[in-house]
């Protein structure tokens, strides 16, 4: 397996009002099929409806509730632009979970949910590079 990801689909209960919260952020998707592709850097993210999610990878929905072991984050150059992007996502409809603050390594990050409950990281990590077109790049960590 080629190690890259292609796609992020997330698991939507109201496909409108999803698009309406990412496009109020900035984004600009294109709706298939009652399927929503936004195109991310060098990826995808995906809103489709939730119970067809789970139907397509086979499992029932549980809609369990609180953390769902998964964080999308998004990096960015300054903690300004981290708190910009925050206080954006809560005027576009999601719920700051945690106020932007220092972090052990140096960074800074706050963390938003967006209308369905996905959780985002944003924050300002000065020992991951951004390159011009946003691309991170993981510097040598020193691990064998």
């Amino acid at each position: 397996m080629d190690q890259r990801v292609s796609l992020i689909t997330l698991a939507v209960v109201d496909l409108g009002r999803s698009r309406v919260f990412y496009e109020r952020l900035g984004w600009r998707g294109q709706e298939v099929e009652e399927t929503v592709f936004f195109q991310a850097g060098g990826l995808g993210l995906v809103l489709w409806d939730r119970d067809k999610l789970a139907l397509d990878c086979g499992l029932p929905d549980s809609r369990g509730t609180g953390f769902g072991g998964i964080v999308l984050a998004h990096n960015l150059r300054s903690r300004q632009e981290v708190d910009a992007l925050l206080a954006a996502a809560e005027r576009a409809g999601g719920t700051l979970t945690k106020p932007a603050e220092e972090t052990f390594y140096g960074g800074y990050s706050g963390c938003f949910a967006d209308p369905d409950g996905h959780l985002w990281e944003i924050a300002h990590n000065p020992g991951f590079p951004l390159a011009e077109d946003g691309a991170l790049t993981i510097p040598d960590l020193g691990s064998p």
